[in-house]
């Protein structure tokens, strides 16, 4: 195995975040640019809802605040909140310029509302926004001439090494899995960025797609970084019931244009939960179908937009009506059969608003960071926005101070001559389907303190099982993976049990009260790299 050249930029990710900050950096230096799958293969391509911001003149950056506050349930950090909600229409005109085609309505944007806003301020792209988001920025990065896209790349482990001329810790590097060779590569670069996304293949059912298993936050982790607020994984409402479906979400924008939430005998329910009925936060949302399908004994419940004009249904909601039709499913004629389930991660690496981590040279940006943005509950469309805002103003903060940061010393390169090819790969697959199955069960929408320390053991034992196996054998996609979401799942778990309260997206029934003074979890690897005190 050769180590690859040096890069000045090593950005691993990329969805809307990495592309973002990416294509604001190549204009002067050079930047590789990691995926684990194809360019596409992320979260953003299937997001479909859209992005809130600002855009009308009815409504205003307070209310936005006020919402996103309202939602995050006493956890926000204000000052991320503000800073992302006014940055929010400069980074609408960004992406109108690069080319992205948002849904008009006559000679003006169409704007959508979505569950705990106040105001219609969703910009989309019909209801397929990330695909038209994520498109447009791959075009744009594979005609830079200053980046290079490294596909069927797997980031293994981030290189961590001291840094003499500042007394302290740095990150150099990554090793990377060449998914299609099985070789692992060296890649070094003066700065590293983190654009992996979430960890909700965690868990047995997520509206995710399989490269969501919590890469950036383990690797992280393991270099020495905090992470903060782990016990909060938002659960999407509303993903397709169908037992040839995989990950296929229905959009929270059905409700913003009044679909109903219905029960197996087609009478609504929502509002004995809240008075906002099918708008609700994801949370309370996702809580009310999780107890009446539980109540009913129902294996899915029924969203019903049959009541709206077809052609107006078909017009804003092409991709559910199309692949609804692919299942047998006229959306325009009879209700869609839904499920919850995980969706976001909303806690993360822990980051200013320049997207430093606790590591000199590591930065992260997007779903895999706790900004102090989403709190106890991400609001709805929140999420394509935060990383449009930070990827730029960690772009900023990178091109002001890289000129200074020295190149990282050489590593050594991935030692694999201890090692052997493994024929018990079915000790791998089982052990996945137990992890994302005790997850579901035990650390899932409603939870107990004895069902998390049930999971809390039993996770623990998998460690033991994966550490021998990674000590052991060649690794694999699929065992590298294994390996971050049971670390990551062990981290989620360790945040619920200290978290003795419901609140937001942490909902126990030995805690149903709110406690009077909200406070993140805050957890401390033991190889703290204590370099800053920043949130």
């Amino acid at each position: 195995m050769n180590a690859q050249e040096n890069y000045d930029i090593l950005v691993i990710g990329s969805g809307a975040a990495g592309l973002t900050l990416a294509l604001h950096l190549a204009a002067r230096y050079r930047v590789a640019l990691i995926s684990k799958q194809r360019l596409q293969d992320g979260s953003t391509w299937f997001a479909q809802g859209g992005i809130a911001a600002v855009l009308d003149e009815t409504d205003s950056v307070e209310s936005h605040i006020a919402d996103t506050l309202d939602a995050g349930a006493g956890l926000c950090h204000p000052s991320s909140v503000r800073f992302t909600v006014e940055a929010g229409a400069a980074a609408i005109r960004w992406l109108i310029h690069q080319g992205v085609d948002f849904t008009r309505e006559g000679s003006d944007y169409h704007l959508t509302k979505e569950g705990g806003h106040s105001y219609r301020r969703i910009i989309h792209s019909t209801d397929a926004t990330g695909r038209a988001v994520h498109s447009t920025l791959i075009d744009r990065v594979r005609s830079s001439d200053n980046i290079d896209c490294f596909e069927q790349h797997l980031a293994v482990d981030l290189i961590r090494q001291p840094d003499p001329r500042e007394g302290r810790f740095r990150c150099g590097g990554a090793y990377l899995l060449d998914r299609s060779s099985g070789e692992v590569a060296l890649f070094q670069a003066k700065t590293v960025v983190l654009a992996t996304g979430g960890a909700s293949k965690a868990y047995l059912y997520t509206s995710n797609p399989d490269g969501a298993s919590g890469d950036g936050i383990a690797m992280a982790w393991r270099a020495g970084c905090r992470v903060a607020n782990m016990e909060f994984n938002q659960f999407h409402p509303t993903c397709l019931y169908h037992p040839r479906a995989k990950a296929l979400l229905v959009t929270e924008a059905l409700r913003g244009e009044g679909a109903y939430l219905k029960l197996p005998d087609g009478s609504r329910f929502m509002d004995r939960f809240d008075r906002r009925g099918e708008l609700a936060p994801r949370d309370i949302v996702a809580r009310a179908i999780d107890h009446e399908m539980k109540r009913l004994g129902a294996d899915c419940l029924f969203l019903d937009i049959s009541h709206r004009e077809p052609d107006f249904v078909r017009e804003h909601f092409p991709t559910v009506y199309n692949n609804c039709l692919q299942y047998g499913i006229d959306i325009t004629r009879k209700p869609i059969p839904v499920v919850p389930a995980a969706h976001y991660t909303c806690g993360g690496i822990m980051v200013d608003r320049y997207g430093r981590t606790d590591l000199d040279q590591l930065y992260a940006i997007g779903e895999t960071t706790f900004t102090g943005l989403h709190g106890a509950n991400r609001l709805a469309s929140n999420s394509l926005l935060e990383c449009l805002v930070y990827a730029r103003s960690t772009a900023m903060h990178i091109d002001k101070h890289l000129g200074a940061v020295q190149s990282p010393r050489p590593a050594p390169p991935w030692d694999a001559s201890r090692v052997t090819d493994s024929d018990e790969d079915v000790v791998i697959s089982h052990n996945w389907d137990e992890l994302r199955r005790f997850m579901w069960d035990y650390v899932g929408i409603v939870r107990t303190r004895k069902r998390l320390l049930r999971a809390q053991h039993r996770v623990k034992l998998l460690q033991r099982e994966i550490r021998e196996f990674y000590a052991n054998y060649r690794i694999t996609n699929d065992l590298v993976e294994l390996r971050n979401l049971a670390l990551v799942s062990e981290l989620i778990i360790r945040s619920a049990l200290e978290r003795r309260e419901s609140r937001g997206l942490h909902y126990s029934l030995d805690y149903p009260q709110l406690r009077e003074l909200a406070m993140d979890t805050i957890l401390v690897p033991e190889n703290f790299a204590n370099q800053r005190q920043f949130i």
